[in-house]
């Protein structure tokens, strides 16, 4: 279409424009020159007012042309030195008594020019040199056909010019340093938001790491107990073993279950978000573990051969659910560990307190404990992996945890979450 293909021309020409500069800028230098050629042959021609008076005058007028043209061309290139030459040039200008032409508009450009830089002296004596400009060349060069007044007004009216060309390219300057800091805090808050997003996303696989601990260690030790007891009895009790396998199965699946529904977490476009169905229809995402659940870790438990003795205090009420599966982990996290480091014969206790704003958690065992590097800051071996998770979780909701030997043998972890008080 015509319309397209001549916008697309423009456009062109302003891509032109805007990587080459200086070759614009010695484009109007040319003009400004010819411009100047003609007012220097016009003065030979001729002797009106307000041309070069004589032949000193017209030669002195050639170089001082063509270094305001100069000023033009490399404007952008060289500010600063294009405003000193242009400031030497007026000065030659006075002493040679060659009067104001076409070129003296090489000094608007400048000052417009330099004042557009971020270059505060410059700009300064920009500003100097725009004041003082138009009542130097009108008491150098004054007209005898002109009133006070009207000079006066000429004055004030070349002046003005002069600042309007500083205050245009002050005001360039202030807009390019505006866009530059918008551009600076956009780049900022971009870094920013990759790194808030790289912290969530190390977040979220430290969460799912603790959830998958929790959920392997518990239900594999199960597992294993269960294993174990059934081949020891297998010849003698089969009805024993056979209860035992039960128990592996069911541990299994529930343990499968878990896994699918944090590893849901992970999957995109499958319907996580309303919950998926296996294939008996149970929903693999459901809600996640909570105190109500914990009669039912607790008969685990026991099943597995550990003897738990639970006791809840106080009055039951909802909790925000991060209370809840912070109270579940944690509990289930120390019976697992009692199975594994308490030995023959130990027993566990577990106290849940309720209070009006703090709920109490205290699992303990009288077994043997576990040894020392598995509490203190995970151990140099890498093990205590579970009271670390068990830290974060606690300290995610605010709460505080205490873990150590138990006095008199075992082992106990005892630990406070807040809660806002029940209406």
């Amino acid at each position: 279409m015509p319309g397209l293909h001549t916008l697309g021309y423009v456009n062109r020409i302003y891509d032109f424009i805007r990587r080459h500069p200086t070759w614009v800028d010695s484009c109007w230098a040319v003009l400004l020159l010819m411009m100047s050629a003609v007012w220097l042959i016009s003065s030979v021609e001729s002797d009106t007012e307000g041309l070069p008076q004589g032949p000193k005058e017209q030669i002195a007028a050639v170089p001082i042309v063509l270094a305001l043209c100069m000023v033009v061309a490399l404007r952008r290139r060289s500010p600063e030195k294009m405003l000193v030459l242009a400031a030497a040039t007026g000065v030659a200008q006075v002493v040679t008594h060659v009067d104001v032409g076409p070129s003296n508009f090489a000094m608007l450009v400048i000052v417009f020019t330099v004042a557009s830089r971020n270059i505060r002296w410059a700009s300064l004596f920009a500003l100097v040199a725009a004041l003082l400009a138009p009542t130097i060349a009108a008491l150098r060069w004054p007209d005898d056909n002109q009133t006070l007044a009207g000079a006066i007004l000429g004055d004030i009216f070349m002046t003005v010019t002069f600042l309007l060309a500083w205050v245009l390219g002050d005001s360039l300057r202030t807009r390019r340093a505006y866009y530059a800091q918008l551009e600076e805090r956009a780049t900022r808050l971009e870094k920013e938001r990759e790194a808030q997003t790289k912290i969530a996303a190390a977040a979220e696989r430290a969460r799912i790491a603790r959830e998958l601990h929790d959920v392997v260690a518990h239900n594999v030790s199960v597992m294993v107990v269960q294993a174990d007891g059934a081949a020891y009895v297998l010849d003698s009790a089969p009805d024993q073993a056979k209860q035992a396998l039960e128990t592996i199965s069911g541990t299994g699946r529930q343990a499968l279950a878990e896994m699918r529904r944090l590893l849901g977490v992970l999957r995109t476009g499958e319907g996580i978000a309303g919950g998926g169905s296996g294939k008996d229809g149970v929903n693999e995402y459901g809600p996640q573990p909570g105190v109500d659940q914990l009669s039912e870790l607790i008969e685990q438990v026991r099943g597995a051969g550990l003897e738990v003795n639970f006791a809840i205090e106080g009055t039951p009420r909802p909790l925000p659910s991060s209370i809840e599966l912070t109270a579940y982990r944690v509990v289930q996290e120390a019976l697992t560990n009692s199975r594994k480091h308490g030995g023959p014969g130990v027993g566990a206790t577990v106290r849940l307190a309720y209070g009006n704003e703090e709920l109490s958690l205290l699992a303990e065992d009288d077994g043997r404990g576990a040894q020392r590097d598995l509490y203190e800051d995970g151990g140099t071996d890498g093990l205590g992996h579970g009271l670390i998770g068990m830290r974060e979780r606690v300290g995610m909701v605010g709460g505080s945890l205490e873990t150590g030997p138990r006095p008199g043998g075992g082992f106990r972890i005892s630990a406070v979450l807040p809660v806002k008080a029940a209406h």
